[in-house]
C-alpha cells in the first residue's frame, strides 16, 4: 500500500477510517494541534488575523509527501541539469527535488491505476516539480503555459488530500475548492476529477452560470467532496445558503490571470474571506502580471513558485505565427481566401472581439458554403456544449469564437488559430494560438493585424522574434511608428496573393 493510502486494507472500503480521530491514518497525521498550525503563520503580514481565525478550528493533514529513495539519491548537480533541460525554473525555501516517474511520487495504487489507464508514460515538466510541491501541503504559485498538464498537477494531489481527511457530515460543503473563470475551462477540470476520483468515490461537482440551478444544487445537498465553479455561480449558491466553504482545506485558483482580466477579483476576494485562513492554496497562471503577483500576496503564504519555460510571455515555439497587416475592410475576403488554402478537413478556430461580430461572420460564412459555428457568453450552455461537440468531432471544422474559448479549451487537433480580430492583450494572443500547437503538436496561427492595433506592434514582434519566427518588413516599420504601405502585406511571397498555410510548410 502507498505511502500515502490512510485507506483500509480491504479495498472496498473506501476511505474506511477507523480511528478514533477519523483522521484515517492516526500516527501519520502530522499537525497535531491547532497551536502548531498557527505558528507556520507567525511570520505572514497578516499573522494576527489568522490567529485569532485559527482558534477553534479542527486541525487537518496536508503534508503527505516522503522522498522516494531514486529522488533521494539525485545529486545537486543532477537535480539542476534535469530542471535546466526541462525548462523548470523553482522559487521558496526547502524546495524538494523533482521527480523523473510517476512511481517517484508515490501516489496511492487506486491513482497509478488511472495513470497506466490515461496511457501517460512520464510526468510533464509542472507535474514533475509541482507533484512534490503540492504533497508537501505548502501553497503553491505554478506559472506555465496551457496544456502543459497544470490541471492534473493539482487534480491528483487534491484526491490524496481529500482521502486523508473525515467523511462529510450532512450539511458539510466541500473539502476541495477550484475556481475556474469560464464554464468550459470548469467543465473540462471536472471531467478530470471525475476519471480519476472515481477510483475513489470522490463525489465532484460544477457549479456555472447559463444553465438551470436545480440539478447543482442537489448535488450540493448531497454532500461532494470537490466543487469545480465559476465565481459567479459559486457565490450565488453561498448566498442563497447552498452550500459552505468551511470544510475547504485545498483551494485551487486555475488561469488566475484569466480571472483578474474578466474582473473577477472582487467574487475572488468574498470567497477567500469565507475559507479557513489555514488552507492550502494553488494558484495557476499563464502570465505573471503585476495584478495577479498581488492577489498571490494576498491570499498565500509562503509559497513555493515553479515557472515552466521563461516568465516573460512567450508563445509556444510549435506554433508558426504569421502576421499580415490589413484594413478592416479586407478582412473577411482575405479569410475566405485563407480557408481556401488551407481547408483540408482539419479543426480550425477563428478569433473575434465581439459576439455581433462572431455572429456576422458565421453566418456569412455559412452562406457561402463553409460549414462554420460560433461560440460566445451569449449563447446558452446547451448551445455552447453542442457547438462543441461538433467541434471536437469534426463534424463542423471551423468555429469562430470569442476570448471565452481562448483559455482552457482542449480541443485536440486545432491545426489552424486564426485571429481575424487581434486581442486587446498581447497574453490574451499568446493563449489564442496556444490553442494549437498541443502536446508536442505542431500548429499554425495566422493574424490580421491593422493600423487601430499599432500599440501593439512592438511587443508582438518580440514575440515573434523570441519564437523564431518571421517578421514581414510591414510590421516591423509599424513596430517602428512608420505607417503602414497602401498595398498592406501578405503571408505569402510578393504577388502570390494571400494564403501561406501550404506554401510556408
Amino acid at each position: 500500500m502507498s505511502r500515502y493510502d490512510s485507506r483500509s486494507a480491504d479495498p472496498g472500503s473506501y476511505r474506511d477510517r477507523r480511528t478514533d480521530s477519523g483522521f484515517g491514518g492516526g500516527s501519520s497525521y502530522r499537525s497535531s494541534s491547532s497551536s502548531s498550525i498557527k505558528r507556520d503563520y507567525e511570520g505572514s503580514s497578516e499573522a494576527p488575523q489568522r490567529k485569532l481565525d485559527l482558534d477553534g478550528l479542527t486541525p487537518f493533514e496536508k503534508n503527505f509527501y516522503v522522498e522516494s529513495p531514486s529522488v533521494s539519491a539525485m545529486s545537486e548537480s543532477e537535480v539542476e541539469e534535469y530542471r535546466r533541460r526541462r525548462e523548470i525554473t523553482v522559487e521558496g525555501k526547502d524546495v524538494p527535488k523533482p521527480v523523473k516517474a510517476f512511481q517517484d511520487v508515490g501516489f496511492p495504487d487506486y491513482v497509478m491505476q488511472e495513470i497506466v489507464k490515461a496511457g501517460f508514460t512520464e510526468p510533464t515538466p509542472i507535474q514533475a516539480q509541482g507533484w512534490p510541491m503540492a504533497l508537501k501541503g505548502r501553497d503553491l504559485i505554478g506559472i506555465a503555459e496551457t496544456g502543459s498538464g497544470k490541471t492534473l498537477a493539482y487534480l491528483l494531489p487534491a484526491i490524496v488530500h481529500v482521502n486523508a481527511q473525515p467523511f462529510l457530515a450532512p450539511g458539510d460543503g466541500p473539502i476541495v475548492l477550484v475556481l475556474a473563470p469560464t464554464r468550459e475551462l470548469a467543465v473540462q477540470i471536472q471531467q478530470e476529477a471525475t476519471k480519476f476520483g472515481a477510483s475513489s468515490r470522490i463525489k465532484n461537482t460544477c457549479i456555472y452560470g447559463g444553465v438551470p440551478k436545480g440539478p447543482q444544487v442537489r448535488d450540493l445537498q448531497k454532500g461532494v467532496e470537490v466543487v469545480i465553479a465559476t465565481p459567479g455561480r459559486l457565490i450565488d449558491m453561498l448566498d442563497s445558503h447552498h452550500t459552505n466553504l468551511r470544510r475547504v482545506t485545498y483551494l485551487v485558483l486555475d488561469e488566475a490571470d484569466r480571472m483578474l482580466d474578466m474582473g473577477f477579483e472582487p467574487q475572488i476576494r468574498k470567497i477567500i474571506n469565507q475559507i479557513r485562513p489555514d488552507r492550502q492554496t494553488l494558484y495557476w497562471s499563464a502570465t505573471w502580471p503585476k495584478e495577479v503577483e498581488h492577489l498571490a500576496r494576498l491570499f498565500l503564504f509562503n509559497p513555493y513558485k515553479v515557472i515552466i519555460g521563461s516568465e516573460d510571455l512567450k508563445a509556444n515555439h510549435a506554433i508558426r505565427q504569421l502576421v499580415e497587416i490589413v484594413s478592416e475592410n479586407q478582412k473577411y475576403n482575405k479569410l475566405v481566401k485563407l480557408l481556401e488554402d488551407i481547408m483540408d478537413g482539419s479543426r480550425i478556430l477563428i478569433f473575434m472581439d465581439t459576439k455581433k461580430g462572431c455572429d456576422q461572420v458565421t453566418r456569412q460564412l455559412r452562406m457561402d458554403g463553409w460549414p462554420a459555428l460560433s461560440i460566445h457568453g451569449d449563447k446558452s450552455q446547451a448551445e455552447r456544449d453542442w457547438v462543441l461537440s461538433e467541434f471536437k468531432a469534426g463534424k463542423s471544422p471551423i468555429m469562430t469564437a470569442t476570448d471565452v474559448a481562448a483559455r482552457g479549451l482542449d480541443v485536440k487537433d486545432v491545426k489552424y488559430v486564426i485571429n481575424y480580430d487581434f486581442p486587446g492583450s498581447l497574453e490574451d494572443y499568446v493563449h489564442r494560438i496556444g490553442r494549437t500547437g498541443r502536446a508536442g503538436a505542431k500548429g499554425t496561427a495566422y493574424t490580421f493585424f491593422t493600423v487601430a492595433n499599432a500599440r501593439f506592434a512592438k511587443e508582438l514582434i518580440s514575440i515573434l522574434e523570441e519564437a523564431g519566427q518571421k517578421v514581414s518588413p510591414e510590421l516591423a516599420a509599424m513596430g517602428r511608428g512608420a505607417p503602414p504601405p497602401p498595398g498592406h502585406g501578405s503571408f505569402r511571397d510578393r504577388g502570390r496573393g494571400f494564403g501561406g498555410g501550404r506554401s510556408w510548410n
